[in-house]
Formats: C-alpha cells, sequence, structure tokens
C-alpha cells in the first residue's frame, strides 16, 4: 500500500466512522476511535453486505456508504455487548 492509499484509507475510515457515531448516538468517539470505527467498519460490511445482497459499487461515496453501514453495525453490537456485562 502506498502513502496515498493509506492516508485515503485514514481519511474514509475518520468520516465513516464519524458519521456513524452521530448515527449512533450512545457512542462518543475522538478521532482515532472514529478512524478505527470506520476501517473495521469497512472490513464488515466488505464481509457481510455482499453476502445478504446489498452492495454499493463504483466510487469513493458507495465506499463511504458500506463502511458508514459497517460501522454503524459494529457499534450496534459492541453497544448490545456492552449492556450485556
Amino acid at each position: 500500500m502506498t502513502i496515498q492509499g493509506l492516508v485515503i484509507c485514514l481519511v474514509l475510515g475518520g468520516v465513516a466512522g464519524w458519521l456513524a457515531g452521530l448515527l449512533v448516538r450512545d457512542f462518543a468517539l475522538g478521532l482515532i476511535g472514529a478512524i478505527v470505527v470506520g476501517i473495521v467498519g469497512a472490513i464488515i460490511a466488505g464481509r457481510v453486505l455482499p453476502q445478504i445482497g446489498f452492495v454499493f459499487v463504483g466510487g469513493i461515496l458507495p465506499e463511504i456508504v458500506n463502511a458508514v453501514i459497517g460501522a454503524v453495525l459494529l457499534l450496534l453490537v459492541t453497544g448490545l455487548f456492552h449492556r450485556a456485562i
């Protein structure tokens, strides 16, 4: 991965994590938390969404939408486990 690819990944992860943090109100994410949640959300979306037949393709905007969906799923599941403990 090039430096440019890494920077794009971090920026898209940060945007996706920030948007997911806005959608799921119980979580306050800092900059690093938003980036981590966004990147992990993108990985989750890349694995889960094609299996259920729901994928946006082509360009940056669909990638952000996929990452936000995955990040929201991550935050909701994390919230469920956090409340159960």
